[in-house]
């Protein structure tokens, strides 16, 4: 009872703030990125917020259960990347996109970026975008089910249709700021959880002294059963950084380079904590639960919560490990819509088009891609949520990584080349999970598939762009 209270107050807070959020959208700026005033706790907690996912509280921690010390090197991966995309990527990105009469989108930035009316770079890359987001959202719909279904006993598809609701009602009436003042609340409770539940767990087994005597010693050894192969692939992680387009509009929100710089600290040194806090659920369930080994890694965060605390502390736990899927899914489904709105139907349909009727079809918007990420995330037989989240991290990060870093750092890509780049990179990455799919055998073929796709983009832009007459970029830009 106590459980079902605690989490009926979250959504309710939830939905508390979505109501402020939309009191205080008046326009297509604010739907979109907040009229770019965000602060630098709002930016920092929004950005680590979205990032995690469902990934946070169930992949690390299945990772960790299931491999022990190995499993750090996607972490690392990740922290590194995290940085550089902030160091390099963040300030310039936010004051591009001024430049670019102010653009609400990534696909508006990079149409301004070349000084054209290219119609077909804004609209191949708002398509990218839509299906790599419903892929993405439908991940972290599974997630989200499979939480409520773990905590309250119920089927997977009644959790669906639980959760699924109260993420669109939230992100589509909303908006931006909703979804920012959301993630803050969010981030907070993500943050307790990772702190929390680690130092519990290691009081309960007594301490660490007890480790290795019951766990082999590969379990403690970083480098166990890690070939060159899969040591590249973890650390690749962090290249996905760079294209990730429901992060990089937090930094287009910000409100100056200042809070930049300041979210900047804020939100490593949260992301740390909370993956730190991830690994040790992981790595110390396993000491915990050693005695009966749990069937599913990736249920270990719940489980101890169930085992570890009260009823109302277990709420807590679940709100957060809820919070993780849902601040993901939330700015995905934002960004989704936006896309729609402001680089298919108002530039493509009807260019009069009021704000306020741009903003309820990003509302409409958000609700169809609700319903198509839904109908992938109804099979209940899925791969693991590391492994979904995986393909639409590498999909949207092979995209538009190398787009998005050449376009603030290289004057002579030209428009061609950044479409090249696109259809290269997003091919590829199907091309290289069909691959690894039919030749398992061959180590090479097991490398993630970001990696590869990533490389094939940026080489695309390369040589499209050296090959290219029709260069043009406006100077504004790098004055």
């Amino acid at each position: 009872m106590q459980l079902t209270i605690t989490v009926i107050l979250y959504f309710l807070i939830i939905f508390y703030i979505g109501y402020l959020g939309y009191k205080s959208t008046k326009s297509m700026s604010d739907y979109i990125l907040g009229g770019r005033k965000l602060n630098s706790i709002v930016t920092a907690l929004g950005v680590g917020a979205s990032d995690m996912s469902g990934f946070l509280m169930l992949g690390i921690p299945g990772a960790a259960y299931a491999v022990g010390l190995q499993s750090l090197w996607i972490p690392i991966g990740l922290c590194i990347g995290a940085y550089l995309n902030w160091k390099l990527v963040a300030h310039r990105l936010h004051e591009f996109t001024i430049k670019a009469n102010n653009a609400l989108t990534i696909p508006t930035y990079l149409e301004a970026r070349f000084s054209q009316n290219h119609r077909l770079l804004r609209l191949v890359t708002a398509v990218i975008i839509l299906i790599f987001f419903t892929l993405y959202s439908s991940s972290s719909f599974v997630s989200c089910a499979l939480l409520f279904q773990t905590s309250f006993g119920i089927s997977y598809k009644m959790a669906l249709f639980i959760s699924v609701p109260v993420i669109v009602i939230y992100a589509g009436i909303g908006g931006f700021l909703a979804v920012n003042w959301v993630d803050v609340f969010q981030g907070t409770l993500m943050l307790f959880a990772m702190l929390f539940l680690p130092l519990v767990t290691l009081f309960s087994i007594g301490g660490t002294g007890s480790l290795i005597q019951q766990i082999g010693p590969g379990y403690f050894d970083i480098y166990h059963d890690v070939s060159i192969v899969s040591l590249v692939s973890s650390l690749s992680w962090g290249l996905g950084y760079f294209g990730q387009p429901h992060l990089l509009v937090r930094f287009m929100a910000a409100k100056n380079k200042t809070e930049i710089k300041k979210a900047r600290w804020i939100c490593m040194t949260w992301m740390i904590l909370c993956l730190v806090g991830a690994f040790l659920v992981g790595f110390l369930g396993r000491v915990y639960f050693a005695g009966a080994p749990l069937a599913n890694p990736e249920a270990v965060f719940m489980s101890l919560s169930k085992a570890l605390a009260n009823p109302w502390i277990e709420g807590v736990l679940i709100a957060a490990a809820l919070s993780s899927v849902m601040s993901t899914v939330a700015a995905l489904l934002i960004l989704a819509s936006s896309a729609f709105a402001e680089d298919i139907y108002h530039f493509t349909r009807k260019k009069e088009a009021t704000p306020n009727e741009l903003i309820w079809i990003g509302r409409l918007a958000v609700f169809v891609v609700s319903v198509i990420a839904v109908y992938f995330a109804w099979d209940d037989t899925k791969n693991s949520v590391l492994s979904l989240v995986g393909h639409a991290w590498a999909g949207l990060g092979s995209s538009f990584g190398p787009i998005i870093l050449l376009s603030l750092f290289w004057k002579r890509m030209t428009a061609r080349g950044a479409i090249s780049g696109m259809v290269v990179g997003t091919a590829t990455i199907f091309i290289w999970m069909w691959l690894s799919s039919i030749y398992k055998e061959y180590e090479i073929f097991q490398l993630y598939e970001l990696l590869p796709g990533f490389i094939a983009n940026l080489t695309a832009i390369i040589l499209v762009s050296l090959c290219d007459r029709s260069h043009n970029y406006s100077q504004k830009f790098f004055d």
